[in-house]
């Protein structure tokens, strides 16, 4: 994990971002001992985002085949 004193941070704020992008985490430290953590948040995928699957079937039979169920 890389370590950025407080005015690093502040000076490089761009690259400390980047860094935690790439990297997962950054610290930083302030002289005053306290010290923080930066990283990224996880995106959270919606459950209805999945792949398309190729069933070889055109639009054509598609609506032929919803018709001919509402038929029944």
């Amino acid at each position: 994990m890389k370590v950025y004193s407080f005015s690093e941070a502040r000076q490089q704020f761009a690259a400390v971002l980047d860094t935690a992008q790439n990297d997962g985490a950054v610290k930083i430290t302030h002289r005053d001992g306290r010290a923080f953590t930066i990283q990224p948040l996880k995106k959270k995928a919606s459950p209805l985002a999945v792949a398309g699957v190729n069933l070889g079937i055109d639009k054509d039979e598609i609506l032929r085949t919803v018709r001919e169920s509402r038929r029944a």
